[in-house]
């Protein structure tokens, strides 16, 4: 007798999961992503004012239709994954959208351009079948480079490029932000700590919480936060947004805006392709554990869905790279209440619904806690490039074999990170010939389907 899936309504190769009815709501779930989502989905919302000329009610709009696609992925797509951004691809994004485009319409353009690329090449691989072949094809020296090339613009983008923006004016609420989050996320002394004491165990579950609620505190009292916190319910306006921002009010992007992005989309697609095989393995995890529930892991419904929302972002909300198949970080932690038993969590389903507020977007209407949040999203977007770079440098550095193929990613990471997307990705493909020779692992994902 084979395990029953959690039902819901077929349509095509989806399910539609209705919430409170094919779903149950946990709350210990929906605490966590109400806040966590908070500090993380709106940390893009200072890029949007400050690049894309929006004001902060128009970027909350933008963030609210993002929040929604993402939620979108476990309600209307049945996604057995935590949905979240390509975090990895953003800061190589910001480097080419900011750095190629002046002025707010070209750069929300070049963002669709970017998006539809994504959702095309999603598309094609997944009902192809050749997005695995792809992947395998690829030497492990030019994925590394890839991962590297992510790591060094995203520390470049915080440190360098808009160090005067956000790093200079917050500079205490900043360290320690980044400090406490990469202190509880990757030290070695803190995983024997965790490991003694359950408090620095569940701190260190809670993500980028702990660093934004220290930036929170010991911000006004080093005088670089100041809050004015406003009551209501704010009405994010979705048609100005919609008037600054989509290609049926600003225009098409133009050929050579596709052309010039489809590298990125390419590398983006090598990143997420990552991200599914890490969701696999974690859901894999667990189902050793949750014997009593079948978990559809099915990579062509991914590939569709993930395209389907890209497409769809690109022409409401267009901010590339939001939308992806996996938020590691959360779904681990999902997954671990999960494996614990029927009696806390039905389905992995249940919590992945609750977590995204059942794909109700709550928090882009509570005022208090939008302007509560206001002046710490520099610290959001700086612990997030931050958190993201430590994390691609040290996934990066673990892949070559042998010190000549260490120092090609280092030269392909640079060249990513400092020229255009192209440049860099030509550079990487003659870099891995001529120095390593085409390094391919024949078999890097042994259990995927």
């Amino acid at each position: 007798m084979s395990k029953p899936e959690l039902p819901g309504w077929r349509w095509g190769p989806f399910t539609f999961r209705l919430p409170f009815y094919h779903t149950r709501f946990y709350w210990q779930e929906a605490l966590q992503g109400l806040f966590v989502a908070a500090a993380t989905g709106l940390a893009l919302v200072p890029l949007m004012m400050e690049f894309f000329g929006l004001t902060f009610e128009q970027a909350v709009a933008m963030s609210m239709i993002h929040s929604i696609l993402i939620g979108s992925a476990v309600i209307f797509f049945g996604e057995p994954y935590a949905p979240g951004w390509v975090t990895p691809a953003l800061p190589l994004v910001l480097a080419f959208v900011l750095g190629g485009y002046d002025d707010p319409a070209s750069r929300f353009q070049a963002m669709t351009a970017l998006s539809l690329n994504f959702a095309v090449l999603l598309v094609v691989l997944g009902v192809s079948g050749l997005g695995k072949k792809f992947v395998l094809w690829l030497p492990d020296t030019l994925k590394a480079g890839i991962i590297l090339g992510a790591a060094i613009a995203a520390l470049k983008r915080v440190f360098i490029d808009d160090a005067e923006r956000f790093l200079f004016q917050q500079p205490i609420a900043i360290t320690l932000a980044c400090a406490v989050c990469l202190i509880f996320a990757f030290s070695l002394p803190m995983q024997k700590l965790k490991e003694r004491y359950k408090v620095f165990a569940i701190i260190g579950a809670l993500g980028l919480l702990p660093g934004f609620i220290i930036a929170g505190v010991v911000g006004p009292m080093v005088g670089e936060v100041s809050y004015d916190i406003q009551w209501g319910i704010l009405i994010p306006p979705v048609g100005e947004a919609w008037n600054l921002m989509s290609p049926f009010v600003i225009g098409w992007p133009s050929l050579d805006m596709f052309l010039q992005g489809m590298p990125l989309a390419i590398i983006t697609y090598v990143i997420l392709f990552g991200d599914m095989v890490t969701g696999n393995e974690v859901i894999r995890d667990g189902l050793t554990k949750r014997q009593d529930e079948h978990i559809d892991i099915n990579p062509t419904r991914t590939h569709l869905s993930v395209g389907i929302r890209n497409a769809l972002m690109g022409i409401f909300a267009p901010f590339f790279p939001t939308q992806g198949a996996m938020w590691t970080g959360v779904q681990v932690i999902i997954v671990q209440r999960w494996k614990q038993g029927v009696e806390g969590m039905n389905s992995l389903h249940s919590g992945l619904a609750s977590y995204y507020m059942m794909g109700v977007p709550i928090l882009f209407f509570l005022l208090p806690l939008l302007t509560g949040l206001q002046p710490l999203l520099g610290v959001a977007l700086s612990l997030t490039l931050v958190l993201t770079g430590f994390a691609c440098a040290y996934v990066a550095m673990s892949i070559p074999q042998n010190n000549t193929s260490r120092g090609t990613v280092v030269l392909i990471g640079a060249a990513l990170a400092f020229f255009e997307p192209w440049i860099g990705l030509t550079f990487g493909v003659l870099a891995t010939i001529l120095l390593v020779g085409w390094d391919r692992n024949p078999d890097p994902i042994p259990h995927e389907d």
